[in-house]
């Protein structure tokens, strides 16, 4: 039985219909053809969206994994096909036409609707359907955000939360199957491992230092970065699990005389976490999104700003209903509560520059 194989269709007839209204004067123009016919490609709707949201060709064509050619073939053919220009190039910029900007919110919504088709004969998401594993890392997290604003507006899909710190040690998970979605660092992944995995960014995250409440610095609202020159700070070292975390601190104590804690063993769970930061009187760098720890108070970095990307993550080629529930959930709660503005004296890792920049 695959009783969301219905509702999934008429989606793509009614998404069609809108269509018809919005996008296109009549039922003769290209645009309304190519919605109606065979040569309506996922594939071009996907690259039509990837570049507006990215607003960057080789950012996008990294994302799809595919070549900045090959992208921008689809791009022009599906322009052609709909008889408009959907992007302004020029040398420095990118930028949605009008027309472009009419039809992203429908192509999202044809491409959610493609990917719930898929899912119904794949059983996927259906009632009694695998539902979707994410992996959101604490209690405490951007992830956990997402995922209730996916829950609130998908409330028949179902996500299995579970909460592993480490986007390293999930994405071994994710490669293997036994995981579907995951948060945190990517430019931290190795290459080889980020080749089979797919990801958009969510949040920039800002740097903090969790401190002893008698800590020197604890009486200040911000620390800035070169008063904890000589300090020892925890970052997950000998944790093969939270590698991506132990390198971006690695990159932000370089040159500014912060010392990295000694490898430990994996801490696991939040009692364990807070009882061996007190036996040992570490400071833990961590960011402004971080479980409470008694006895400790947390201080946000600035002079610079040192700012850690969140990016949600999944397999290559995942196809599943609750992706794109989470998907626009982080999204949406991206563009309201301003995730992604970056402040003039921000600060990223070089890769990480590369990546979202």
């Amino acid at each position: 039985m695959r009783p969301a194989l219905p509702r999934a269709a008429g989606a793509v007839q009614h998404l069609l219909a809108a269509l018809s209204h919005t996008c296109v004067v009549d039922r003769e123009s290209p645009a309304y053809r190519l919605l109606v016919s065979d040569d309506l490609s996922p594939r071009r709707l996907r690259a039509f969206v990837a570049v507006a949201e990215e607003l960057h060709f080789t950012r996008a064509a990294a994302r799809l994994f595919v070549a900045q050619q090959a992208l921008s073939r689809d791009i022009r053919a599906l322009e052609r096909e709909l008889g408009a220009v959907l992007f302004v190039r020029s040398t420095r910029q990118v930028e949605l036409t009008a027309e472009g900007e009419r039809l992203l919110p429908y192509a999202r919504r044809i491409l959610a609707a493609h990917d719930e088709l898929a899912a119904a004969f794949a059983g996927d998401g259906a009632p009694g359907g695998r539902p979707l594993a994410v992996d959101v890392a604490a209690p405490v997290s951007t992830g956990q955000r997402v995922l209730e604003a996916a829950r609130e507006a998908a409330p028949a899909v179902e996500f299995v939360a579970r909460y592993y710190s480490g986007l390293t040690a999930a994405a071994a998970d994710l490669l293997a199957g036994r995981l579907d979605v995951a948060f945190g660092r990517v430019a931290g992944l190795p290459p080889d491992t980020l080749t089979g995995l797919e990801h958009a960014l969510v949040r920039y995250e800002r740097a903090a230092v969790l401190l002893p409440e008698r800590h020197r610095l604890a009486g200040l609202d911000e620390v800035p970065l070169a008063e904890l020159a000589g300090e020892t700070l925890y970052a997950g070292a000998g944790n093969d699990g939270t590698a991506e975390w132990t390198s971006y601190a690695r990159a932000l104590f370089a040159e500014r005389g912060i010392r990295l804690a000694a490898p430990f063993p994996k801490i696991e769970g939040e009692r364990e976490f807070a009882r061996v930061v007190r036996a040992k009187g570490w400071s833990v760098l961590a960011t402004s999104v971080f479980v409470g720890v008694e006895g400790m108070v947390l201080r946000p970095l600035t002079a610079p700003v040192p700012l850690s990307p969140v990016s949600m993550v999944w397999r290559r080629g995942l196809r599943h209903p609750g992706l794109t529930v989470l998907r626009e959930a982080a999204r949406g709660s991206a563009a309201a509560e301003d995730w992604l503005r970056r402040p003039p004296d921000g600060w990223l890792p070089v890769q990480d520059e590369a990546l979202h920049c």
